[in-house]
């Protein structure tokens, strides 16, 4: 894993295309991949900014997901990480890092394409962490498609209910329960303003939560409820390994950034840490981007 610390070229930092061809059945787990995603496992170090701070993140079993939740409890924050059955092996392992920091850890598997699923799961969290403080949605579904004629409508409407209609629920549930100063951190991606033509309901959906952001973020200001957006760009996580890109674009994967690779989950984690910190007091209603170079306009 690289040193996050010591002044060093990004370009060479982490591992480069070409990859091996490593294809896994949906959801994916991290601890499958070649070479494994940098979480910060090894490599983050914390700061103490979260002291008493408690986060629901979902999609916290892997990806950046994992990331931001070894980063929070690094800081200081007690952790609720969602996930899918599916995915336990992988959320195992960041239950036990997060309680290796001395924070409390709560798994709450579940699939957030459910309505009520999604509505209790904030309500669990707060309960099991006597209080609630920050949501982060990560979790997303993507699998790519060619053509518009092969893309079902199944696929579609689930696309939208785990990365759009999810956030709705989980924030319509969380904001009675957040206090002020708290926070909600949304994940959308460089492709909601460059979609890729494989991945035609994937950035749509990223798009759509660029505009809930920033609608919900005004709506809210009052309250004192910061709403801001993280948009990475290709990042190394299963996402991609179990049908988020195809096989020949997989194998090259951030090869079309400036910076000639992928990002890894670490490098993505500390944008989180900020806009949930009371340093970015003054910053709601924004997308901040990690894409090695590609243009978010």
């Amino acid at each position: 894993m690289s040193d996050l610390y010591t002044l060093q070229d990004p370009t060479t930092q982490y591992a480069q295309p070409p990859f091996d061809y490593q294809p896994q059945r949906a959801p994916g787990l991290a601890h499958e991949m070649l070479p494994r995603p940098d979480h910060g496992e090894t490599s983050y170090r914390g700061s103490g900014r979260f002291r008493n701070r408690k986060a629901l993140i979902t999609g916290g079993d892997s990806g950046i997901g994992r990331a931001a939740a070894i980063a929070f409890a690094r800081e200081g924050a007690d952790i609720a990480i969602n996930y899918l059955p599916s995915e336990e092996k992988d959320a195992e392992e960041v239950i036990a890092l997060i309680e290796q920091e001395g924070r409390r850890a709560i798994s709450l598997p579940g699939n957030i394409a459910d309505e009520a699923l999604s509505t209790n799961l904030v309500r669990d969290a707060h309960k099991a962490l006597a209080g609630l403080d920050t949501i982060v949605c990560v979790a997303g579904k993507q699998h790519w498609v060619n053509h518009i004629e092969d893309l079902t409508t199944e696929q579609f409407e689930q696309t939208y209910r785990v990365n759009v209609f999810a956030l709705f629920w989980l924030c319509k549930a969380a904001l009675p329960l957040i206090p002020r100063g708290g926070s909600i951190i949304t994940t959308a991606s460089y492709l909601a303003a460059q979609p890729s033509p494989i991945l035609l309901d994937y950035s749509s959906t990223k798009a759509a939560i660029l505009a809930f952001t920033r609608s919900l973020a005004r709506q809210v200001a009052g309250t004192g409820i910061r709403v801001n957006c993280v948009a990475p760009g290709p990042v190394w996580t299963p996402l991609q390994t179990s049908g988020g890109e195809s096989d020949e674009d997989l194998t090259n994967y951030g090869s079309n950034t400036p910076m000639k690779r992928p990002g890894q989950p670490v490098e993505i984690a500390p944008l989180y840490v900020l806009l949930a910190s009371q340093e970015a007091s003054y910053v709601t209603g924004e997308v901040f981007a990690a894409t090695g170079g590609l243009e978010m306009s």
